[in-house]
């Protein structure tokens, strides 16, 4: 019986922490639709092929595999070419900086490790 119950306590943990994280999405599915994603937290992760910034925010360019996609970073820094990441955020299209247009892009909110 004590069994039984200390297994259902570790199945609702499990299960309150992962309905807390943001779903992890294929930049090629978000690409194909990015109004869907519209509104929702989500996470990408791969390696990054390309960033600029200065003062601590910027751009930087994740590929996974799938796709590529840029991500807009103000709090995190910018990553060297090569680093292997994983980011949540936001998907938001029609996005500008340093004269630079972006047609998708995604508005990091958080970098996992």
């Amino acid at each position: 019986m004590r069994t039984s119950i200390r297994s259902l306590g570790l199945v609702i943990l499990a299960s309150l922490l992962l309905a807390g994280c943001p779903s992890h999405e294929s930049i090629e599915r978000i690409n194909r639709d990015p109004g869907r994603f519209a509104g929702q937290e989500i996470t990408i992760a791969g390696h990054v092929v390309d960033s600029f910034g200065a003062l601590g925010f910027g751009v930087f360019e994740i590929d996974d595999g799938t796709g590529t996609m840029w991500v807009f970073s103000k709090r995190y820094g910018i990553p060297g070419n090569g680093a292997k990441v994983a980011v949540a955020g936001h998907v938001q299209q029609g996005f500008a900086l340093g004269g630079r247009n972006f047609a998708t892009i995604l508005i990091e909110t958080e970098r996992q490790r």
